[in-house]
């Protein structure tokens, strides 16, 4: 049965069918070939069931936040203050590179509008300071998968509603492993630019009172993160409504700027729909997928095979780490969460893992996803702001980066408390 399911699902998403649609064609193949039963009469009232969960209202209202922050100019600013302020390591913008996407990751929850964005803004200086372009390219790639760790994170919520757990938890689980794989990334740079000089690009002069100027670029953002985030831990509103105050307070802002315009708000709502659309497709055929799983009872035959492997509890956990490494070439991160994750989740939880810890570990196993090829999603992105060359410029560029991921999978591993102090500590007061 389980080869069958996963030989099945290899060949849906290698003859590129939509992902959504993959999964839904998987949940019927596999209903019509081990169920004695018509079990695709469940599907309307499963689909129903997981599409009006209240807390899925808050992706398609950071997906808009995302939008309006990349169309409201607010990521030039940002990046301009980035540059000022990192510009002088070795290594240059490209420490800008990874600045500026983890404060845009702290406002916009999604790793493809952080390397969109801030792809975006940074290309266009490649040639112009001479840096090792594909190096560049790999720290934008990699720089945007803070996007899903640094709350607000769309996969952490998905996250939550999955397995029952605490999204104000889990976003303070998230903060300081975020910023530790940012301080990762830019120590890569400085290894890598120590051992070839000549991608570190030409130094940039700035004086300290451009740098403090700079500093109103961060204010916008800023501004947004405190709201969002702040408005959740005092208590005043959910993260459906956080998302909703941070809607508001952008559009506010692009007004400020004078960035706001009827075709401005279109075009973010455009992209939302798309975006939000294609999310919750996949979110409802993954949902039914679980369903039909645990009706023909793969999911416990898969429970029992791995218990009875007698790993432990780390052999159970490295071998569900390879699992996830070797998944994520051949399946996109989200898809692969909603998929894995009510089956994963009881065996790890069994074992003595946290479920707050683990759903951090899950999301790190989704960030090497997204850089890895040849379906890392963030490297299609990168070359498609790009606009030129070829996608093994990226590819290559960001090999060091999925080494720097798999140290922080290690780091966290070997000190737990990385993900678990602020937790305990807000949790404890």
């Amino acid at each position: 049965m389980v080869p069958t399911s996963l030989g099945l699902l290899i060949v849906l998403l290698g003859l590129s069918i939509p992902v959504g649609a993959a999964l839904l064609l998987l949940a019927l193949s596999l209903g019509a070939a081990f169920s004695p039963m018509p079990i695709y009469l469940a599907m309307g009232e499963v689909i129903w069931s997981a599409s009006t969960n209240a807390i899925l209202v808050s992706v398609p209202l950071f997906v808009l936040l995302g939008e309006i922050l990349l169309r409201s100019g607010m990521a030039d600013r940002l990046y301009s203050s980035m540059s000022h302020w990192l510009a002088w390591l070795p290594g240059g913008l490209m420490h800008a590179n990874i600045g500026a996407s983890m404060v845009f990751a702290a406002t916009s929850g999604s790793s493809v509008a952080t390397a969109a964005t801030i792809g975006t803004v940074a290309t266009p200086v490649i040639k112009t300071y001479g840096y090792g372009e594909k190096l560049f390219l790999g720290t934008v790639a990699a720089g945007g998968t803070l996007g899903i760790l640094i709350p607000p994170s769309i996969n952490l919520i998905i996250y939550g509603w999955l397995t029952q757990t605490s999204v104000p938890q889990l976003y303070l689980a998230g903060f300081v492993p975020g910023i530790v794989l940012g301080l990762i990334f830019m120590a890569t740079i400085l290894i890598c630019c120590l051992i070839r000089p000549e991608w570190r690009g030409r130094r940039i002069e700035t004086s300290w009172k451009e740098r403090v100027a700079s500093l109103s670029g961060l204010v916008p953002p800023g501004i947004i993160f405190l709201i969002v985030i702040g408005s959740i831990y005092a208590g005043f509103a959910t993260p459906t409504e956080s998302a909703a105050l941070g809607v508001v307070v952008a559009i506010g802002l692009a007004a400020i700027n004078r960035r706001l315009s009827i075709r401005m708000i279109l075009e973010a709502l455009d992209g939302t729909m798309r975006t939000s659309a294609m999310i919750m497709l996949i979110v409802a055929s993954a949902f039914f997928l679980n369903f039909v799983l645990s009706a023909i009872g793969l999911v416990g035959a898969l429970n029992s095979f791995i218990t009875g492997l007698g790993l432990g509890p780390m052999g159970t956990l490295v071998a569900i780490i390879i699992f996830y490494l070797i998944l994520g070439c051949f399946m996109e991160p989200l898809p692969m969460m909603i998929v894995t994750i009510p089956i994963i989740v009881p065996v790890i939880v069994q074992a003595g893992f946290d479920p707050v810890w683990f759903g951090i570990m899950v999301v790190l196993l989704c960030e090497t996803a997204m850089i890895t090829p040849p379906v890392g999603v963030n490297l299609y992105v990168v070359q498609g702001v790009r606009g030129r060359g070829v996608i093994s410029d990226v590819i290559l560029g960001v090999l060091p980066f999925i080494g720097s991921l798999l140290v922080m999978i290690v780091l966290i591993i070997a000190a737990p408390g990385i993900v678990m102090w602020l937790p305990r500590l807000i949790g404890a007061q």
